[in-house]
């Protein structure tokens, strides 16, 4: 009788005939808990001494560190990023497993063939690999970004983008479906293309040189997920909706 579906994007994926039936809510985000704040003495793995806000933070945020998540194409372009910004820290949020996708060759992690990869040019000392951690310190990673890196192919969309959104981080997110539905480039974000890490990097080390030119962007980022993403004013209601017209019951 009805259907419901994230995004757009996702919704047009099923047969032509079944679409009309499909209602587009998203999940929603707790905007009230999921929101700015300064962040004081960050630990970093390894004793690496720790991270505060203000400080320059380059942030990446995957269930698992895979290729879905343009994880190839980011890690090919922080040599670039950090030869340009030599106070920049990077935080890696995510799993060495594999949430879609074909595993990595000859049993190994995308992680190590990736790091692998850069290692020679790669000033190691400053990327650091958090591996899963729990949701409060996830959002301590978002709150300290000064430029969070989001890239997918065209699949679901992951919750971390709405997240950062949220929290108001400086966004460079991949020209990809379904996140040109909510990153509209140069108004709440800034986009590229998923296959290019030249430009990855040269659009991240420009958004870390330029704050105050993302400022209006971050504010903008929040104030989308408030006016359209928000769990309880937003999502929830028109669940709420969509489940009581199915029972025949008139919305209140």
């Amino acid at each position: 009788d009805a259907g419901l579906s994230p995004t757009h994007w996702q919704r047009q994926q099923y047969p032509s005939v079944f679409q009309p039936r499909i209602k587009v809510i998203h999940d929603g985000v707790q905007t009230a808990v999921v929101c700015p704040a300064p962040v004081s003495n960050f630990r970093l793995p390894d004793n690496r001494g720790t991270l505060s806000s203000g400080d320059e933070v380059i942030t990446y945020v995957a269930r698992n560190l895979e290729p879905y998540r343009g994880f190839h194409s980011f890690m090919r372009a922080l040599p670039a990023v950090l030869a340009a910004r030599p106070q920049a820290q990077v935080l890696i949020v995510g799993g060495e497993e594999v949430s879609y996708g074909r595993q990595a060759p000859h049993g190994a992690s995308y992680k190590s063939l990736y790091l692998q990869e850069v290692a020679a040019a790669l000033d190691r000392e400053r990327v650091h690999f958090l591996g899963k951690v729990p949701y409060a310190t996830f959002i301590d990673v978002l709150r300290l970004s000064s430029a969070h890196v989001y890239l997918t192919y065209p699949f679901v969309l992951s919750w971390s983008l709405l997240e950062a959104m949220s929290c108001a981080c400086p966004i460079v997110a991949s020209d990809t479906a379904p996140v040109r539905e909510v990153i509209t480039a140069g108004r709440n974000g800034l986009l590229v293309d998923f296959f290019a890490p030249q430009t990855i990097a040269e659009t991240v080390v420009s958004a870390l040189a330029a704050p105050q030119r993302m400022a209006a962007m971050r504010q903008q980022a929040r104030q989308d997920m408030l006016t359209h993403y928000d769990l309880s004013s937003v999502a929830l209601p028109r669940q709420i909706a969509l489940i009581k017209s199915l029972a025949g019951t008139p919305p209140v």
